[in-house]
């Protein structure tokens, strides 16, 4: 499926690209601890963590106190879930994520 995107450029094409070349946690570390803020990379981060927790069914305001985002962040990650570009649900397939899971 090729999908039209907002971000969509050559320059875009290469970080992608170049995010594709990535082969262990490690080498993503020291990817991202280059390319990226510490502020960035757990922006990130949170933002993965309250998609699972949306998927759990976890009220805004338990998601809030586990993860620190703010009920804008929340609400803004909930809207790209339903109404996104299914980017967050491909990588929680992917991953094999599941509302049961018990894990974070």
């Amino acid at each position: 499926m090729n999908h039209d995107s907002k971000i969509k450029s050559e320059q875009t094409d290469n970080l992608f690209e170049a995010i594709l070349t990535l082969e262990t946690i490690e080498d993503c570390y020291r990817f991202f601890e280059d390319i990226c803020t510490v502020k960035e990379i757990q922006a990130i981060s949170q933002r993965l963590q309250v998609v699972k927790l949306l998927i759990k069914n976890k009220t805004y305001h338990e998601i809030e106190e586990e993860t620190g985002a703010s009920t804008a962040t929340i609400s803004r990650i909930n809207r790209s879930l339903n109404y996104g570009a299914d980017g967050y649900k491909l990588v929680l397939e992917r991953l094999k994520f599941t509302a049961d899971d018990e894990e974070n």
